[in-house]
């Protein structure tokens, strides 16, 4: 595979063709925070709190690092003003599955009333039972602010057994939503 050179934060970094810009400042030191990231799924940006502003053909533009690729010469910042604006936002709305990085974003509480504060909607769950087990048992239900993750009833007691995804549950809702089906 063909290298790429691009900056991050002013520093020259050789990435494989391909890897999105989260994978290239992983590899070069450089932490951006994430909750629906995982190694093991493909890459969702639903929860955009792995934003960056990238310069490109002298143009800045805010993008999810963990699905946009990399490209030669392109600049990235990680922690521009503006990218630790829209952190601190995100953080407050995705309260309190975001919390983990709240004290380095300088976040102390939330200005958001939420009624479902145990779901981050980061779709993890979701897509490691559809990508990784391919039992397709966990969904999106809803649209907007009525969107929630559901069981699929008949293969809710699957879940009972497998379990794998709670592990990556940043709020407990697959925990929640066992509770519902089987009480």
């Amino acid at each position: 595979m063909k290298e790429v050179s691009l900056k991050i934060n002013g520093k020259s970094v050789k990435a494989q063709e391909g890897a999105t810009i989260l994978e290239a400042a992983k590899s070069a030191g450089v932490r951006i925070p994430t909750l629906c990231h995982n190694d093991k799924l493909e890459p969702y940006g639903g929860c955009r709190l792995c934003m960056v502003e990238i310069v490109r053909k002298g143009r800045k533009k805010l993008v999810a690092s963990c699905v946009y690729q990399v490209e030669e010469n392109l600049e990235v910042e990680t922690h521009s003003e503006k990218v630790k604006r829209i952190r601190r936002m995100i953080i407050e709305l995705l309260w309190p599955a975001a919390q983990k990085y709240a004290s380095e974003c300088g976040v102390t509480h939330s200005r958001f009333r939420t009624e479902n504060t145990d779901c981050s909607l980061c779709g993890i769950c979701v897509r490691y039972c559809a990508e990784v087990k391919n039992m397709h048992a966990a969904y999106f239900k809803g649209r907007g602010i009525d969107r929630e993750v559901a069981l699929v009833p008949e293969l809710g007691r699957e879940c009972l057994y497998c379990r794998q995804c709670f592990g990556f549950c940043t709020g407990g809702k697959m925990l929640n939503e066992m509770d519902k089906l089987y009480a």
